[in-house]
């Protein structure tokens, strides 16, 4: 089985979020169930000096756009046993950033075309299948039909399209249809690409796309519904025997406990390891060396998302209880003013940091007792399983990806990895955040009970690779 991804981030070469931690995990999930995966990106100027220096350039040619003929450049690099080839254009990706240029619909019409385009130079290599993710991509099922529909190669070529985020859909306006994608006037309409009076990129691949995809198999039923469906609720329903969630997996090599380097101590080298790796935190904090209060984490951007307005309702009865609370994340002005002025307000119970640093997103992970997600929306979400994987008890509310991956704690049944609440209401979280503190205080055996459950939750790679292999087989 031969798999071409059509991605904008891959880690190492460049990732932005989740998206990129897809783009270099889950090739190398797919290749070890015996796919033979290859992986096309943008050559973008931000790539690190230390990878580009290894491409090789494989030829060059000239992609249609319209009315335009634009120069495209083929490189390849093999790393970790994948093939990764790049889209070399330094008008379109020579930028300072990725997204939200001015002229990002050209930009990654460009890219899909490319794509299509660079299969014709891959020598011995014939894909059955590409696999394209979010908007950025979503052109392909969509010229796959309408421009190679008579060609030979592509015949039998069939398309999987994954929503990693339906709130993105790429929306320009009438004019791209014809003087970028090069389409007919006649597909600006409602059964076609026409959205709202613009055109919706993310909406062709729901129309063209063999097979839809999307991060959990919650935010699969959640999208057909108007509370999450971003108006396209409807054609998602009609393409509901089409559509699949596939929870995401966790690169276990990148979040590993045991070896992460940023730790002061192995979580499972003692039992007091995960108390000692805490004390440090709370020392590099300015936090009271408290190794027995309740700390709890987040680590998120500061937006509506991510459940922030319920954590300004009712931050000061959490910071009432015994607890710590530390905080990572950049967004919105008036969050980050908000979590200020709390910080300064208890300095002994909360500390907050608005520069994103990877190594103290990992020391909160570990220094953490419970971990707080209490998103208005999570398509998938990948920091309650980081939380997991280093025994922080994620509290979350139960959405996508978020009630796929946490199990609310039964006391009679000793069954549950996590707390959860299900309505978007302040009270209902701070009451979850209420009882977890009780049991970590009161009832220490329940709490062990609940991060025992949490450490033996499995989230690789694996389980995800063997799901979409059996939906591309389905297609074969």
């Amino acid at each position: 089985m031969r798999v071409v991804f059509a991605i904008t981030e891959a880690d190492p070469f460049l990732k932005t979020g989740g998206l990129g931690d897809i783009g270099g995990s889950l090739p190398a999930a797919l290749k070890k169930q015996g796919a033979d995966v290859r992986v096309f990106l943008p050559k973008y100027s931000l790539i690190p000096e230390q990878y580009r220096r290894e491409f090789k350039h494989l030829t060059h040619f000239s992609i249609p756009l319209a009315w335009r003929r634009q120069y495209c450049g083929l490189e390849e690099m093999t790393y970790q046993g994948i093939h990764y080839y790049f889209i070399d254009n330094e008008y379109y990706f020579n930028r300072a950033s990725i997204y939200e240029n001015y002229d990002q619909a050209e930009q990654y019409a460009f890219f899909s075309r490319a794509v299509l385009e660079s299969l014709a130079y891959l020598p011995g290599y014939r894909p059955d299948i590409i696999h394209c993710h979010d908007w950025q991509t979503a052109l392909i099922p969509l010229m796959l039909k309408e421009f190679y529909n008579k060609e030979p190669l592509y015949f039998s070529l069939k398309t999987v399209f994954t929503i990693h985020n339906l709130k993105y859909q790429g929306i320009f306006a009438e004019e791209v249809l014809s003087d970028i994608i090069g389409l007919a006037p006649e597909m600006f309409a409602e059964k076609n690409l026409e959205f709202f009076g613009a055109i919706n990129f993310m909406k062709s691949a729901l129309l063209y796309a063999d097979r839809i995809t999307t991060v959990s198999p919650t935010y699969a039923e959640e999208i057909q519904t108007s509370i999450y469906g971003e108006k396209l609720e409807g054609l998602l329903y009609q393409r509901r025997n089409n559509l699949q969630g596939i929870l995401n997996g966790l690169n276990y090599d990148l979040y590993d406990p045991d070896r992460d380097p940023y730790l002061i101590v192995p979580l499972n080298s003692s039992p007091r390891a995960k108390a000692e790796n805490k004390g440090y935190l709370q020392g590099i904090l300015g936090l009271p060396i408290q190794k027995d209060t309740a700390m709890l984490g987040m680590v998120s951007r500061l937006v509506e998302q991510k459940g922030l307005d319920l954590l300004a309702h009712v931050l000061e009865e959490i910071l009432l209880l015994d607890v710590q609370l530390v905080i990572l994340g950049s967004g919105e002005q008036r969050y980050e003013e908000m979590l200020r002025y709390f910080a300064g307000k208890y300095p002994e119970k909360m500390a907050v940091r608005t520069k994103y640093s990877d190594e103290l997103a990992h020391l909160i992970y570990a220094g953490s007792d419970l971990f707080l997600m209490p998103s208005l929306y999570e398509p998938c979400g990948i920091s309650q399983m980081i939380a997991m994987r280093y025994a922080a008890i994620p509290l979350v509310r139960e959405t996508g990806g978020l009630k796929d991956t946490v199990n609310s704690f039964n006391e009679d049944t000793g069954f549950g990895n996590g707390f959860s609440f299900v309505s978007y209401n302040a009270h209902e979280f701070l009451f979850a955040v209420q009882r977890a503190i009780k049991l970590y205080t009161e009832k220490r055996p329940v709490w062990n009970k609940i991060k025992e459950n949490a450490l033996k939750s499995n989230f690789s790679w694996e389980r995800s690779a063997q799901a979409y292999i059996r939906l591309f087989e389905s297609l074969l």
